[in-house]
């Protein structure tokens, strides 16, 4: 009850029973961009039980969600002026997919949350509305066996859920099917980016300053020139593999995403020399080339695959499978090419 974004209570009689609204405060909007930068990840949740969305009455539909908070708000901000009850499973904090596949999203936690809320007591049918995402982790016939309650799987996105009440409860085949738009991509792409920039805090600096040590001018003209040089190529192999793989992901070559990465690195290589030169004839500058035409391509491939984690269509076989031959590739890459820049600090 003392939870921010309730706003009252429902006598029921299994007591009272925390209300909610389907507009989000300002605190809840604060919230949601914080998580997705990472801040506070772990620790938005909300107290797993039974919540009234407006002023549901004993006839009223059962929606049952996890306890992230980001995915609780977007459930109830789908349903503007409509009335549920939202029974809310303890899954650690982990969003509905991602929650059945680890097991928190399951069989025995639904049943023991419907036992806890006493949600029999609360509505006169013995009906739930699961997202169709929470199916793997969670045995229909065994939750109507051990609660009496049937399982009913209703459409991918919350968004939904208005159209598929008025259907009757069916779901039309766009609805059980996952899209993954360039804006969902999107999204993603602060908290594949926050992992990033915490090490490039240090190692920023760190390449800033050893390209000091180049070439035959003082220590601060060497930093602007190569020390500069190596910033870009890390920032670009960031921008590249964190960034625009995702963004341009259906339209890179490949199924593989560390492939796609690395054929995008191809024009990040090309970009560097064309902006920064070939670095002329001497070895040193030769070897400083060849060093990030080695690392630009190394770091890309890998942030790429990175996203494996966020997307919507791979597998775990799969990611291990590429694994197996990138991360091979992506290391012996980055290690030869560290190898040729620190040889050619040495040659200048």
């Amino acid at each position: 009850m003392d939870q921010g974004f309730v706003v009252g209570s429902v006598e029921t009689p299994a007591g009272k029973i925390p209300q909610v609204s389907s507009s989000l405060k300002w605190e809840d909007q604060k919230g949601a961009w914080k998580v997705r930068w990472g801040i506070g990840r772990m620790g938005y949740v909300i107290d797993p039980g039974l919540y009234a969305l407006g002023n549901p009455d004993p006839s009223s539909s059962v929606l049952v969600t996890a306890n992230y908070k980001l995915t609780f708000d977007r459930l109830r901000q789908a349903l503007p002026d409509r009335s549920f009850w939202i029974l809310v499973l303890d899954t650690k904090g982990i969003n509905v997919w991602c929650a059945a596949g680890k097991g928190t999203f399951g069989t025995q936690e639904l049943v023991e949350r419907i036992r806890v809320s006493g949600l029999e007591k609360v509505v006169d049918h013995r009906e739930l509305i699961l997202p169709q995402l929470g199916g793997p982790g969670v045995a229909a016939h065994l939750v109507k066996k051990l609660s009496g309650f049937k399982v009913i799987y209703g459409p991918i996105l919350a968004k939904d859920l208005p159209a598929f009440m008025e259907a009757g409860k069916k779901a039309t085949p766009e609805m059980r099917r996952k899209a993954f738009t360039a804006w969902e991509r999107a999204v993603l792409i602060p908290i594949e980016l926050v992992h990033v920039l915490k090490p490039l805090v240090f190692l920023l600096p760190a390449l800033f300053l050893l390209g000091g040590f180049a070439g035959g001018g003082s220590f601060w003209q060497n930093a602007m020139t190569h020390g500069t040089f190596a910033v870009a190529a890390l920032i670009l192999s960031l921008i590249l593999g964190a960034v625009l793989t995702p963004l341009l992901l259906p339209y890179l070559p490949g199924r593989a995403f560390a492939l796609k990465g690395f054929f995008l690195s191809i024009l990040g290589v090309v970009f560097l020399m064309v902006v920064f030169g070939g670095g002329g004839m001497k070895w040193a500058g030769v070897l400083e080339r060849l060093a990030w035409v080695l690392l630009v391509p190394a770091l890309t491939a890998y942030l790429a695959m990175n996203f494996t984690g966020a997307s919507t269509y791979t597998s775990l076989s799969g990611v291990k499978k590429e694994m197996r031959w990138a991360l091979p590739l992506e290391i012996g890459g980055a290690a030869l090419g560290l190898v040729f820049w620190l040889g050619a600090l040495f040659y200048f």
